[in-house]
């Protein structure tokens, strides 16, 4: 009998209008790194609609294994392989050359310190004007934009003090210390956004 796979109804439910959003911002044949791939489900979808892309699924070490089901299950030919990425540990150069970035319902969930070692790894591995693209929960100023969120981001602290939803001007700061401009932050379903970062700089880390 086989193994059921692992399953994510938040990835089931926003699906769709995430990959409105990819198919607009990446049009061109290359290669997106997502950070925090989870169950899959994601990677197998959005590859499975966007064959001009090669997906690469990442997450940390502890997790990686999750994923390995739906993937393998899909027969895909434009995802790779999972690789184990711990942001913290500032070693990306595992990594295949990348021309985008993609990670969802992260942030709120790393702590502050590896949100930042996120957006540097990243910064450092896109080429310039490469895209960055992140989604979720935010709050704005303060401020959160529902009162869903807002019990949603005292659950995250009451598990553990370190997870919490991320504030935009926070993010905001973070972008310019790393090279990651916003240039966009759209609305999307269930009170979550869409932001879509530019890198500015010139290098990579490889």
């Amino acid at each position: 009998m086989q193994k059921e796979k692992p399953f994510s109804q938040a990835c089931e439910n926003n699906k769709a209008p995430i990959l409105e959003k990819l198919t607009e911002l990446f049009k061109r044949p290359g290669t997106i790194l997502e950070i925090g791939t989870g169950t899959g489900q994601h990677a197998v979808h959005f590859a499975s609609h966007l064959p001009h892309l090669v997906w690469q699924p990442t997450d940390h070490p502890q997790n990686v294994q999750i994923s390995h089901a739906w993937i393998n299950d899909s027969n895909l030919t434009n995802i790779n392989a999972p690789i184990a990425l711990n942001v913290l540990n500032g070693d990306w150069s595992g990594l295949p050359a990348i021309d985008g970035a993609f990670s969802a319902n992260t942030a709120h969930i790393m702590a502050w310190e590896e949100v930042e070692a996120m957006f540097r790894g990243v910064a450092g591995a896109l080429p310039k004007e490469g895209i960055f693209c992140l989604y979720g929960p935010f709050s704005y100023g303060g401020r959160h934009t529902s009162e869903s969120n807002a019990r949603f981001d005292l659950s995250l602290r009451t598990q553990a003090p370190h997870m919490g939803i991320r504030d935009m001007e926070d993010l905001k700061v973070l972008g310019e210390t790393t090279g990651l401009v916003l240039a966009e932050d759209f609305e999307m379903p269930a009170n979550n956004r869409f932001l879509v970062w530019r890198n500015t700089l010139s290098r990579r880390l490889r």
